[in-house]
């Protein structure tokens, strides 16, 4: 099995995080739409998305424990090392804690969950009236929802400034922390 190098990133790193990347800013994207919106019909999707992407996210976390932190490409100043470092670390603890608050919102308010089809966590429906939901834990949802909520908005910063970063590093620095990125090897 291939680990990540000074000079080249190992497959399962770029694959990993292409795939985590682009589908969180999917998901950002969609969760803004639908609740600017009112789209309630992309609700199922999200939340299956979500579902999936946190076993993926999980994946992500593993693979990084036993393949550790990557090298910088080049040295920088300690500023940007310690930023660097708080962005990673927000990235890659939110691809964690946006799937695991959305399921608390949505199976603890009652409303269930199901991933394409396949019912992996029941609706909570009334006695009374089977066509309402009743919460499971009313606070707990309320908190999944904030958390879901606030960190959303904190994870698109953490993206911009991740963006940011990657093009200095490409434009500016010309260090090849990009390519490394994009599978490619760069030289010493």
């Amino acid at each position: 099995m291939q680990y990540d190098s000074h000079t080249k990133f190992a497959t399962t790193t770029v694959f990993l995080h292409w795939l985590v990347g682009l589908t969180i800013i999917g998901m950002l994207a969609t969760g803004i739409y639908m609740a600017e919106n009112g789209v309630y019909t992309l609700y199922p999707w999200h939340k299956a998305i979500g579902f999936l992407l946190l076993f993926v996210a999980l994946a992500r976390v593993v693979w990084r424990m036993k393949n550790g932190w990557p090298s910088a490409a080049a040295n920088y100043k300690p500023l940007e090392h310690k930023l660097a470092t708080v962005v990673h670390w927000v990235l890659i603890l939110s691809t964690l804690l946006m799937p695991i608050s959305g399921l608390m919102a949505s199976v603890l308010g009652g409303h269930g969950l199901s991933v394409f089809g396949v019912e992996v966590f029941a609706p909570n429906f009334s006695v009374d009236d089977p066509e309402k939901t009743l919460p499971i834990n009313y606070e707990l949802s309320k908190a999944g929802a904030a958390i879901h909520f606030y960190l959303g908005y904190t994870v698109i910063v953490a993206l911009l400034l991740h963006i940011a970063g990657a093009l200095k590093h490409h434009l500016v620095d010309k260090d090849g922390t990009l390519k490394r990125m994009l599978g490619k090897t760069i030289s010493e």
